[in-house]
């Protein structure tokens, strides 16, 4: 569970140094591409946690596997089968191997995917259900057509290729919630107050995210995005919840992106 912590983490820790190297080095393999530094960065920020404390180093090289698995092969955005099955087996791998490594290497079940929580919902939670896709509605065609994103996305038009396309989508914002969330968040939460490791695992997720086409002014909405998937995990331990928020959010983030390629389709939308 995410209260699962290795003493009470201080407001301001040196631990901050090691686990910002390590969603540093997101930046430079994610967003500018620099594999030798990138790696070099992931690799310091690891050996620096262990230095600093060995369980710090363990949850740190967790998530420097996953991010490493990632960073092996491009995530920008392609439905020809042979990427859509490589990308698909790097992205299991990656949150797999730390999971499988938590779970019977190191016998410790931090790595949980807690698909729904004790409490009940608040009426707030509900409505904000309801909420998410008015939002998308609203924010998505705006950012993607004006921005010219959407043309980090392949103009398709044929059938097949507009199924891969929708299940790539949701197959991806499940992967997110998975590894970003119940895996990178979680561990940092081991160690950091709320808002540190939400902050920590927010750069890493924005950095992914800009690799798949979210660019221009993209992380204007995905940091926020990422930092309220977060919040939201911690208040109601339900992977069930937030990954329910987030599938609705790309459902029209698809209908947005088949839009702007094709403008008579799904005629739906303001911008």
């Amino acid at each position: 569970m995410i209260e699962e912590r290795v003493g009470a983490p201080p407001r301001v820790s040196r631990a901050l140094l090691p686990a910002g190297l390590v969603s540093a080095s997101a930046i430079m393999l994610f967003g500018f591409q620099l594999s030798g530094w990138g790696h070099l960065v992931l690799v310091a920020g690891v050996g620096l946690g262990f230095l600093f404390r060995r369980e710090l180093g363990i949850d740190l090289l967790l998530i420097g596997l996953g991010v490493a698995i990632v960073s092996t092969t491009s995530v920008e955005a392609d439905v020809e089968w042979g990427a859509f099955i490589r990308i698909g087996i790097v992205l299991a791998l990656a949150v797999s191997v730390p999971f499988l490594i938590d779970r019977f290497l190191l016998r410790r079940h931090v790595i949980r995917f807690p698909w729904r929580s004790r409490e009940k919902k608040t009426r707030l939670e509900i409505a904000y259900l309801f909420a998410v896709p008015f939002l998308g509605w609203l924010i998505l065609p705006f950012y993607f057509i004006r921005s010219g994103a959407y043309l980090n996305w392949p103009h398709i038009t044929d059938l097949s290729e507009l199924v891969r396309f929708f299940v790539g989508v949701n197959a991806v914002g499940t992967w997110d919630e998975l590894f970003f969330i119940c895996t990178c968040f979680v561990l940092l939460r081991r160690h950091f107050p709320l808002w540190q490791a939400n902050l920590l695992q927010a750069i890493i997720f924005v950095s992914f995210l800009w690799e798949l086409g979210y660019r221009a002014w993209g992380p204007l909405l995905t940091f926020p995005f990422a930092l309220l998937q977060g919040w939201l995990f911690a208040k109601t331990r339900s992977l069930g919840y937030v990954l329910a928020v987030h599938l609705l959010f790309d459902a029209i983030v698809f209908l947005s992106i088949v839009h702007a390629h094709n403008p008579d389709w799904i005629p739906i939308f303001i911008y």
